[in-house]
C-alpha cells in the first residue's frame, strides 16, 4: 500500500494506492472517491462491544472498510472537519491515545479501540471518560483541527498543554490533568480552565485550534432570541 496526503494544512486530503486484495479501513463517511474495483462495506471491527466502546469515547461505531479486488485501486479520504492529516508508523511496541474524531483511517493491522480514564481525569479532561486507544502494527492517519505540530519533549522535561489543543500522545507518557493557573478563579478568567502536564521523554502532537474556541466564535455572531 501507498499512499500520500495531498494539500496539506486547512483543507489536508489522503490518497491511498490499494493492490490487489489490500484493504484500508477508515472512520464512517470519510470516502471521498473511489476507482470502480474498490469494495465498499460498513464493518463494526472487533464486534458489537469495541463498537460500543468506540462510541462512549466520541467516535462512531461503524468503520468504512475499502478493498481493491482485480488489481490496482486507488481511495481517497477526507475527514469532517477543517484540519490537517498525519500519518503515525506503529510498530506493535506501544498504544497510541488519540482524542475523539482524531482518527481518520488505519491499515491492515491497526486496532481502534477505547480506553478508560480515571474519574478526575474523565471528569475535568473535556474528553469524558473514554479516550480511543490505537494499538497494533501498521500505519495510522490522524486528522485534527487545524495544523498539526510535535512537540518533543527529553526525559524528564515537562510541558503544559491545553486539552482541547490535544490531538495524540504515546501511553508510556506520563501526564496528568490541574488547573491552568495557580488557582481555579484565575483559571476560569484566564479562559483556560483545565490544562494536561505531559512529562516525557515523548512526542506530543497537537492542533493549532480549538474546536471549542471555534465554536464559540460562530456563536457570538448567531442572532440571539427574540
Amino acid at each position: 500500500m501507498k499512499y500520500e496526503i495531498l494539500y496539506s494544512g486547512a483543507f489536508a486530503m489522503l490518497k491511498v494506492n490499494l493492490g490487489s486484495g489490500e484493504s484500508v479501513k477508515a472512520e464512517s463517511g470519510a470516502m471521498v472517491s473511489m476507482t470502480p474495483n474498490i469494495n465498499l462495506r460498513g464493518s463494526v471491527d472487533g464486534g458489537i462491544l469495541r463498537g460500543l466502546g468506540r462510541m462512549l469515547s466520541g467516535e462512531k461505531f461503524f468503520f468504512q472498510e475499502l478493498t481493491a479486488g482485480g488489481g490496482q485501486g486507488e481511495v481517497l479520504l477526507a475527514p469532517g472537519s477543517v484540519g490537517d492529516i498525519q500519518a503515525i508508523e506503529l510498530d506493535g511496541s506501544y498504544k497510541l491515545y488519540v482524542q475523539k474524531d482524531g482518527f481518520l483511517a488505519g491499515t491492515q493491522g491497526i486496532q481502534v479501540n477505547t480506553k478508560m480514564q480515571n474519574l478526575a481525569k474523565g471528569f475535568l479532561s473535556g474528553e469524558g471518560f473514554f479516550i480511543v486507544e490505537i494499538s497494533g502494527s501498521g500505519t495510522v492517519f490522524l486528522s485534527s483541527f487545524g495544523a498539526i505540530h510535535a512537540i518533543n519533549l527529553a526525559p524528564g522535561e515537562e510541558m503544559v498543554i491545553d486539552n482541547g489543543h490535544l490531538v495524540a500522545w504515546p501511553d508510556y507518557m506520563d501526564y496528568k490533568i490541574e488547573k491552568a493557573a495557580s488557582g481555579w478563579i484565575s483559571s476560569l478568567t484566564s479562559g483556560e480552565g483545565i490544562v494536561c502536564r505531559f512529562r516525557g521523554e515523548g512526542v506530543v502532537l497537537i492542533q493549532s485550534r480549538n474546536p471549542k474556541g471555534f465554536g464559540s466564535w460562530i456563536k457570538s455572531f448567531l442572532p440571539t432570541g427574540g
